[in-house]
């Protein structure tokens, strides 16, 4: 039986919020699934599932803040997703049916010596395995006969069950062996609201936030499961940082947990009670104290160059001009390949210090500084950044802004960056000099593109330069190396077409 507990979703991540979860228990997941919602102090994630198996109990309920590490869910084996329910399967699902039959009419057609008369059907006989069964013939009833003692469903099934006013011991469980499962009581519910719309899926902390902020659940768009409506989509289609903060109609249904839980630190820290200006100065505190941290432990050195895009926009206008309006590429998209390829090249700067030791990185995983809307900054990883034809890393990089903006980032997205870029070009900035994200050892950073007056072979001539600068580590490297990954990035935008 396998824990999965709170990850630790960056270097400065002590403590995290479950939000919902994607999943609930019986059901199988795999390796790299998204199974519930975290909220950092800097973003809302999916966290993945490092395990393939079966869900078998949620440890923690939605609005919870535990600290990394915590036990959330526990995950068993995939076959053993229905233990109580397989062994009337692997009986003999045929025999119980047959056995009145076999007992009323000698017919041995089943036995492996039909020479005996019919006076050996009346007689037990010791080898023939169907003869004994006469006590499993209850067996196909148990799901009938479980109901009104005692209803098979998870603690989520019982929980929603609570919250829409469902009696359990009225349903009939449409799960395998009798299980009532979350539609069973979503139609319920529908059924005793009456004949009008059907009840809208949606999660217990959609249906809270959708109350809190307004929103009509009917109007959303729901991305989870089956068209389910999620604590995210409530967010997106909120109408602004205007709604009500948390009214009192809400506020008996916010203290009703399924089931008695140690007491937490501050239920009220979920972002279901936080307003956005607190979970803003939140973030800009978590930020705050990592910069700090990393600018007092870690010996930076800082190198920039000059690199002229005269060839590189040529050939990107050329393209784009052939190309469709949806297939365009923008100048971020060459910056990130060149930074991308020269981290394979130097491959000093590609990787982690951790335990006073460098350890280089298997693969280029392009972390990208993002802004957030409100404030606040993540840079979630691009995988395999150097792999990425240029319009396959485009199409990433805008899923990756957009999703990273809506709060839909994924825990490995977050945790997996090998090496960050910082882009402010688009805000007007000709040079930066990043701070390190620990336990990474470089940020590499690109201005805005400008045309400045340069010479070239000799003659004076306007041209379009980007200023690149390197922020690394001097425990990892030095000088030397940095010269060389940035005269990596300078030569591979001079040819374009090899990108």
């Amino acid at each position: 039986m396998a824990e999965f507990t709170m990850p630790s979703l960056g270097a400065d991540m002590d403590e995290g919020t479950l939000l919902e979860w994607l999943v609930g228990p019986g059901d199988i997941v795999h390796k790299g699934d998204p199974v519930a919602v975290v909220e950092t102090a800097k973003s809302t994630i999916e966290v993945e599932c490092f395990e393939t198996g079966t869900m078998t109990e949620l440890l923690e309920e939605p609005g919870v803040t535990v600290p990394v590490g915590t036990p959330l869910a526990l995950i068993g084996p995939a076959e053993e997703r229905h233990p109580s329910r397989r062994t009337p399967k692997k009986g003999k699902p045929s025999t119980p049916t047959e056995t009145p039959e076999s007992a009323e009419t000698p017919e041995p057609t089943e036995t492996p010596e039909p020479s005996e008369s019919p006076e050996s059907a009346e007689t037990p006989e010791p080898p023939e395995m169907p003869s004994p069964p006469p006590e499993p013939v209850p067996a196909p009833a148990p799901a009938a006969a479980r109901l009104p003692g005692h209803v098979e469903a998870g603690p989520l099934v019982r929980h929603l069950a609570e919250q829409s006013g469902v009696d359990l011991e009225t349903l009939h469980g449409s799960g395998p062996g009798g299980r009532v499962t979350r539609t069973d009581v979503g139609h319920a519910a529908a059924t005793r609201a009456g004949g009008g719309a059907p009840r809208v899926r949606a999660t217990p902390l959609a249906r809270r936030l959708a109350a809190e902020l307004g929103v009509d659940l009917a109007e959303v768009t729901g991305t989870g499961r089956q068209g389910a409506v999620r604590a995210s989509d409530v967010r997106q289609a909120a109408p602004g940082p205007s709604a009500p903060p948390a009214p009192t109609p809400t506020a008996p249904a916010h203290p009703s947990p399924v089931r008695p839980s140690p007491v937490r630190p501050s239920p009220a820290r979920s972002s279901a009670t936080r307003s956005p200006e607190d979970r803003a100065t939140a973030m800009h505190q978590a930020i705050a104290d990592l910069m700090s941290r990393a600018n007092r432990d870690i010996p930076h050195y800082y190198l920039s160059t000059t690199v002229d895009l005269a060839a590189a926009m040529d050939w990107l206008h050329e393209r784009n001009r052939r190309s469709p309006v949806g297939e365009r590429l923008l100048p971020a998209a060459l910056l990130l390949k060149a930074a991308a390829l020269a981290a394979r090249e130097v491959p000093e700067l590609n990787g982690f210090w951790t335990d006073d030791h460098f350890t280089a990185a298997e693969g280029v995983h392009l972390g990208v500084a993002v802004s957030l809307r409100g404030g606040g900054l993540v840079a979630p990883a691009l995988h395999d950044a150097d792999t990425l034809a240029l319009p396959q890393l485009m199409a990433a990089l805008k899923d990756l802004v957009t999703r990273a903006r809506t709060g839909r980032l994924r825990g490995s997205e977050v945790s997996d960056a090998t090496i960050t870029v910082t882009n402010l070009g688009d805000q007007g900035v000709e040079t930066v000099f990043g701070v390190i994200h620990p336990p990474q050892v470089a940020l590499v950073g690109f201005g805005r593109v400008v045309d400045r007056a340069c010479a070239v072979d000799g003659l004076l001539g306007v041209r379009p330069v980007v200023t690149a600068t390197l922020s690394a580590d001097h425990r990892a490297t030095n000088g030397a190396v940095g010269a060389r990954y940035l005269t990596a990035v300078d030569r591979l935008l001079q040819n374009p077409e090899q990108l």
